[in-house]
């Protein structure tokens, strides 16, 4: 984000979250609840790194190159979701059954939505939302996947969809601008970077829970550098 402003010669007032508490606050009370987030002039409100809104907004002559991003969200999510899938292995039919601690459902629950969002964000551009109701239907459709060889058979096909609509070089599906819970109006490809975000604090959420409530250490847990560049919130729980 930086690095695109300062050499399209846009000046601006950087803020990190992590230490700026009045920061912090001004986003709460404006109910900002994602970041990194570009406020312009005190009125428009960016969320995420999308220059194809950044550029009219900033008043930009530049092009945007989709191809970067693309191969990027492909690469991020072969590792988030090959990730859940490994822990996902690691875990007995009673263990997945377990309730978790952030919210009223069960440690099977959070690994479905873990792939499952990414479907739905990736699906938006045939079907052109990503709503409460798509999220309602896609639980009801899941229901019976409950196995962890069912839930990784279907993180495997939904992996495997993503990475190759990414690299499909399909501009106008990418571009596709859909009304989703998560974001607003967003294009399918601003909306599967925020999903990614999602899934993979809840992958970490997972992890703890593995550790902290059934003494499972997590085998070759997703790393730092395989979730380089993806935000994620400071607070896990």
């Amino acid at each position: 984000m930086e690095e695109f402003l300062t050499s399209n010669g846009v000046q601006y007032e950087h803020h990190d979250l992590a230490t700026d508490k009045p920061a912090r606050q001004y986003l709460n009370s404006r109910g900002i609840k994602a970041a990194p987030v570009t406020i312009i002039d005190a009125d428009e409100v960016i969320i995420g790194y999308y220059p194809k809104k950044l550029i009219p907004a900033l008043k930009l002559d530049v092009q945007v190159d989709l191809s970067g991003k693309t191969s990027w969200l492909a690469e991020k999510y072969d590792k988030i979701l090959s990730a859940a899938m490994r822990a996902t292995r690691q875990l007995s039919p009673e263990q997945l059954q377990r309730q978790v601690s952030w919210r009223p459902e069960t440690l099977r629950d959070t690994i479905v939505h873990i792939i499952s969002f990414p479907e739905l964000a990736w699906r938006s551009h045939e079907h052109g939302s990503m709503s409460t109701e798509d999220m309602r239907a896609c639980r009801e459709r899941l229901k019976d996947v409950v196995p962890p060889e069912a839930i990784t058979r279907y993180g495997e096909g939904v992996r495997r969809d993503i990475i190759q609509f990414l690299n499909s070089g399909n501009n106008g599906a990418f571009d596709r601008v859909v009304p989703a819970h998560y974001g607003g109006e967003v294009s399918v490809l601003e909306l599967l970077n925020i999903i990614l975000s999602h899934s993979t604090h809840h992958l970490k959420q997972v992890y703890w829970f593995m550790e902290n409530e059934l003494g499972v250490k997590p085998q070759n847990p997703a790393s730092e550098p395989d979730m380089e560049g993806i935000f994620t919130p400071a607070q896990l729980i």
